[in-house]
């Protein structure tokens, strides 16, 4: 399996593993249960760190590479941790013809950190997507739930800015 670790350390809970085996007890021999076990885990935790795949597959007495496979297939899985401020720029059709390949530079330039990473701080993670679904803002770059549409690179900066002053 290859290494999942990133930058920011595994900071999983007593809590949180308590509830994480009680999941796993509870759909434990039953056919099928390594995607609701890998969902709740993803609710508990926010991601999937080889720590968490590991108690799973121990849980579950699964293989580690079946937890590993159905994690790395489904996008709905992270194994990157997400940080307080998620922002996802738009590559789709739409907003690509309108500069989003510069509007997503203009926030790895702004934060540092590339798609798929999270800022040292944890404040911040990037991720690029397919469509959110405002062709007609396009481009579009989300933060959480706010939309920003129609964006060029100079508003970037501004915009993160104002996260950064919310902390």
């Amino acid at each position: 399996m290859p290494n999942c670790k990133t930058a920011i350390p595994y900071r999983g809970t007593p809590e949180q593993e308590e509830r994480l085996r009680k999941v796993i007890e509870a759909h434990k021999g039953q056919p099928g249960a390594t995607m609701p076990v890998l969902q709740a885990a993803q609710e508990i935790f926010g991601y999937l760190p080889e720590e968490v795949q590991i108690m799973i597959a121990e849980g579950l007495d699964i293989p580690l590479s079946e937890v590993y496979g159905v994690s790395t297939f489904y996008s709905l899985f992270s194994l990157n941790p997400k940080g307080k401020y998620q922002i996802s720029v738009c590559l789709g059709t739409a907003c690509y013809v309108k500069g989003s390949a510069d509007v997503l530079a203009a926030v790895e330039q702004k934060l540092s950190i590339a798609p798929g990473g999270i800022t040292v701080d944890g404040l911040f993670s990037l991720d690029a997507c397919r469509c959110i679904g405002a062709c007609g803002l396009a481009p579009v770059m989300m933060i959480n739930d706010d939309v920003y549409g129609r964006l060029t690179p100079a508003q970037v900066g501004p915009i993160i800015d104002q996260y950064i002053k919310k902390g």
